[in-house]
C-alpha cells in the first residue's frame, strides 16, 4: 500500500505545523485501514439533553493544536475538570498534561477511539484535528487520510453511540465562486484545496448523518482564528499572529498576502465563546447544522495600521506566497452570520482595536511599545 508509506514519511515532516490560523491540530496516521463496523440503519439516535447536576462528558480530538486546549479549559470550568478529556497523538506540555485528563488518541485508529468513547462514558465529542490548508496542499494524500478517512470514524462512532458530535469548518469550505462580499450560510460551494473540499464532505456528511441516523451533528464555520498562546503554522490566515510576534521581536514583519487582501477573523476567546454557545443551544433552535460565524473583517494593511498604534516603528513589507494568496482570493471576505445570531443568539465581543490590545496584553510589554490609552 504505497499510500500508508507516504503518509507514515509525511507524518515526520509536518509534526511541527499543527495549529495554525483556522485552530485545527495535525493528527499523524498509523495506517489508513480501519476496523470493520456498522451504523444500524434502522436505529434512532437523539440529542442527550443535560441537568445541571449532569454534565456531560466530553472528549476533544486534535486537542494540541490552537483551540483544544482553550476549549479544553473554558469547558472543564463549566462541566468540572475531570469531564473534559483533552486528546491528541502527541506528547502534552507539562502544564497541559496537568491541567486536566489527557489520553493518546488517534482518530484513524477506529477501535482505539471507540474504546476511549465506551470506557469514558463520551456524550459530547469535539472534533478537531485536521490537515490546515497551506500544509494539506502540500501533502494531498496525508490531508485526504487524516481529514476525510478520520471523519468517517468519528460519524459512525459518534452515531453508534448518540453523542453530540461538533466539528468545525471554515472559509475555506468556500472557493471561487460562491458569492464573497457578504458569504451567505446556504451558497455555491466549490472550493479548490484539498482542505475546503473534505470540510464540505465534512459538513455535507454530519448533516447526511443528521437526517438519516438522527445523529446531533453541530458545525460552525470559522473565520480566521487569532490567538496570543500559540505559534503559526500552516494556514492562510497566519500572517494575522505572526505581526504580534514579529512586532515584539525584531520590529520588522513581511506579509505573505497582498496589504488588501480582506479576509473575515475572530479573536479566539469569541470563537471559544460560539463553540460552547451552539453545542449548549436547544436542538429545535436551530435551523440548520452549519453556521458561518464571524466578528470582524480585514486586511493586512488595515491590521499593520492598528499595531502600529502600539508599535510605532513596526516596518511592513510584502513578499506575496502565491499559494496562499491564490487561496485568500478564492475565500469570503465578509461572512454573513446573521442565521447563528438569529437562532441562538451569537454575539461577537472583540473588534479590531480590543483584538490588537488584547494580544498585545497577553503577548507582554515591550520596550518598544507605547501603550495605548
Amino acid at each position: 500500500m504505497p499510500i500508508v508509506k507516504n503518509v507514515s514519511r509525511a507524518v515526520s515532516q509536518l509534526l511541527q505545523s499543527s495549529g495554525c490560523g483556522c485552530g485545527i491540530s495535525i493528527v499523524p496516521v498509523r495506517c489508513i485501514g480501519v476496523s470493520p463496523r456498522q451504523v444500524a440503519s434502522d436505529a434512532s439516535f437523539h440529542s442527550v439533553s443535560f441537568s445541571e447536576s449532569d454534565h456531560p462528558r466530553v472528549l476533544i480530538t486534535g486537542g494540541l493544536g490552537q483551540l483544544g486546549v482553550g476549549l479544553a479549559k473554558l469547558l472543564r470550568k463549566r462541566f468540572g475538570k475531570n469531564n473534559v478529556i483533552l486528546s491528541d497523538i502527541r506528547k502534552p506540555a507539562d502544564h497541559v498534561f496537568h491541567s486536566g485528563p489527557f489520553i493518546y488518541s488517534d482518530i484513524l485508529d477506529y477501535k482505539n477511539l471507540r474504546e476511549i468513547v465506551v470506557n469514558n462514558r463520551i456524550t459530547w465529542l469535539f472534533h478537531y484535528s485536521a490537515l490546515l490548508s497551506a500544509v494539506g496542499e502540500a501533502n494531498v494524500p496525508l490531508a485526504r487520510a487524516v481529514n476525510i478517512t478520520g471523519l468517517h470514524n468519528v460519524l459512525d462512532i459518534a452515531a453508534e453511540h448518540n453523542l453530540r458530535l461538533f466539528v468545525p469548518s471554515t472559509i475555506g469550505a468556500f472557493g471561487p465562486t460562491s458569492p464573497r462580499d457578504p458569504t451567505p450560510d446556504l451558497c455555491i460551494q466549490r472550493p479548490r484545496t484539498i482542505y475546503g473540499v473534505s470540510k464540505v464532505h465534512a459538513e455535507l456528511m454530519g448533516e447526511y448523518y443528521h437526517y438519516r441516523y438522527g445523529l446531533d451533528f453541530r458545525c460552525l464555520r470559522y473565520p480566521g482564528i487569532i490567538s496570543a498562546d500559540s505559534q503559526p503554522g500552516g494556514g492562510t490566515t497566519d500572517y494575522a499572529v505572526q505581526i504580534f510576534h514579529d512586532a515584539m521581536k525584531t520590529g520588522k514583519f513581511q506579509c505573505n498576502l497582498k496589504p488588501d487582501t480582506r479576509l473575515p477573523m475572530m479573536y479566539i476567546d469569541d470563537c471559544l465563546k460560539a463553540t460552547l454557545e451552539v453545542m449548549e443551544a436547544p436542538a429545535e433552535a436551530l435551523s440548520m447544522r452549519t453556521y458561518n460565524i464571524s466578528a470582524m473583517s480585514f486586511t493586512p494593511e488595515e491590521l499593520a495600521q492598528e499595531v502600529q498604534k502600539h508599535v510605532p516603528e513596526l516596518q511592513v513589507t510584502y513578499n506575496v506566497d502565491e499559494v496562499r494568496q491564490a487561496i485568500a482570493d478564492s475565500w469570503p471576505m465578509n461572512f454573513d452570520d446573521s442565521n447563528a445570531r438569529r437562532d441562538w443568539g451569537w454575539k461577537h465581543d472583540y473588534d479590531l482595536p480590543e483584538l490588537v490590545s488584547t494580544m498585545f496584553s497577553f503577548l507582554g510589554s515591550d520596550s518598544r511599545i507605547a501603550q495605548a490609552n
